[in-house]
């Protein structure tokens, strides 16, 4: 059926919105704000995209650790606008435990502790008394990060050449030794950009690590949910949109799209017809591209062209507490990231940590027990409370198609919010942002596609980093 659920001649324009993610609830909240009236279809039960949660008996589960930094303007924004951002805090100071186990051929007898933390002196002396002092490099290669940051610092963001060249080939060429890619380098690329320096374009790399450690001091503290990403993304979402008007279907596959004869568009569902004044498509690229009304886009076929990432998410649950921090990463050792999700996923007895696992198409298919053979001893090298401790679950979750892949010449696959059609829009993390495949660049991506829809239809806006605290 049409119904009241198409455009109403003489009434306020219509727009609907294909996609529940952090791109697509950011697209519907921005446009309701501004007096547009939204549809949000989704196709999965719940809004969120690939940062959700699910229950596990009495456990809520996050399908995989997320976080932010303190420059993450528009996620920021975001969780100030849904009510949240008193659940997921940025840390007052960036600080991050660094384990090192040592290598394969020498390992060493306990885990070595470094930090990698900031002070409140300006940039670029806010990080310098925590590298004078990181205890996995040694002074030469201390001396050698400072100069390769000197020279990040004066890369021009803008420069086109930087997206075909790899992040990996720049570092060598600046003096970074394989140990300083690894124990510096890499321990911030793979879990920003979701690949190792030599598989990134120096463009992306070159913004994480300009935004992130070099434009103020607070800018790389790091910010992380206290409670399920569900309650953030699902249920406070969708009370932020409902508080605006926005009618929010979930389990709604879009099955097709066409123009009207009124110069409007017509979004085909399973259960209804909807016709719009505006639509944007805040899917996945592969779903996009069998959305898209020919002629669209210049090159459509590019979208299939953008590879994926994956992410591997190990869940371990101990009868007891094994670590004391809330987070630590680890040198020497497979293992990447480990937080403690115990209060957040409601554990009440015990420990519960999350092992995210970025870059990880070498094991993204591996089954658990052979996982479970492999992380496991290395939790008990990294902390010796695990080798007492008992192991009362463990359990993997994939998501193999989880970011886009950074490669270098990345940035001619990602096309802008505009398409050749007019009143249709594209968002998503994977869409021109200049970010990597981050909740930041989603949200952006939403205020660039609601921006260019609100400007078509004639709406006053206001961009609202202007406003972000």
């Amino acid at each position: 059926m049409t119904g009241g659920h198409g455009r109403v001649p003489g009434g306020p324009a219509h727009a609907v919105v294909v996609g529940g993610g952090l791109a697509g609830t950011t697209t519907a909240l921005r446009l309701a704000d501004a007096g547009v009236r939204v549809t949000l279809l989704e196709g999965r039960p719940r809004l969120g995209g690939l940062a959700f949660s699910f229950q596990r008996g009495e456990l809520t589960v996050d399908n995989g650790q997320h976080v932010y930094l303190r420059c993450c303007t528009a996620y920021r924004w975001f969780l100030k606008r849904i009510g949240g951002a008193h659940l997921a805090p940025v840390q007052d100071r960036l600080d991050v435990p660094v384990l090192d186990v040592g290598t394969p051929g020498r390992p060493l007898p306990r885990p070595r502790l470094g930090r990698l933390r900031r002070s409140a002196l300006p940039v670029p002396l806010h990080l310098a008394a925590s590298l004078a002092t990181y205890p996995h490099l040694s002074l030469a290669e201390r001396a050698a990060v400072g100069r390769a940051a000197l020279a990040l610092g004066r890369l021009d963001l803008g420069d086109p050449a930087l997206d075909g060249a790899d992040f990996g080939d720049w570092l060598a060429r600046h003096g970074q030794s394989a140990r300083t890619i690894e124990a510096l380098w890499d321990l911030v690329g793979v879990a920003t950009l979701n690949a190792t320096a030599p598989h990134a374009s120096l463009a992306l790399a070159a913004m994480v690590f300009k935004t992130g450690l070099l434009s103020e001091p607070g800018a790389a503290d790091i910010g992380w949910a206290r409670v399920p990403l569900g309650q953030l993304h699902d249920t406070l979402a969708r009370a932020a949109l409902a508080e605006r008007g926005v009618r929010t279907e979930v389990s709604c596959k879009v099955r097709g799209l066409t123009r009207t004869d009124e110069g409007g568009w017509r979004v085909e569902t399973d259960g209804e017809t909807i016709d719009a004044d505006a639509v944007v498509l805040a899917t996945a690229q592969r779903e996009t591209h069998a959305l898209l009304p020919q002629g669209a886009l210049d090159e459509p076929g590019l979208l299939l062209e953008l590879g994926t990432a994956p992410i591997l998410n190990v869940h371990v649950l101990y009868d007891r507490p094994v670590l004391r921090a809330p987070f630590f990463t680890a040198l020497g050792s497979p293992i990447q990231w480990v937080f403690d999700r115990t209060e957040a996923s409601g554990l009440r007895q015990g420990q519960y940590l999350a092992l995210s696992q970025s870059a990880a198409q070498a094991e993204i298919d591996a089954p658990v027990a052979e996982l479970r053979a492999r992380y496991l001893p290395e939790l008990e090298r990294l902390l010796p409370p695990a080798r007492s401790a008992g192991v009362t679950d463990f359990f993997v979750t994939r998501e193999r198609t989880a970011t886009f892949d950074p490669a270098p010449g990345t940035a001619r696959l990602r096309p802008g919010a505009r398409t050749r059609a007019p009143g249709l829009y594209l968002a998503g993390a994977w869409t021109a942002t200049g970010w990597p495949a981050t909740m930041e660049g989603a949200v952006r991506s939403g205020f660039t596609a609601a921006d260019a829809a609100l400007t078509a239809l004639g709406r006053p806006q206001h961009h609202p980093l202007k406003e972000a605290a």
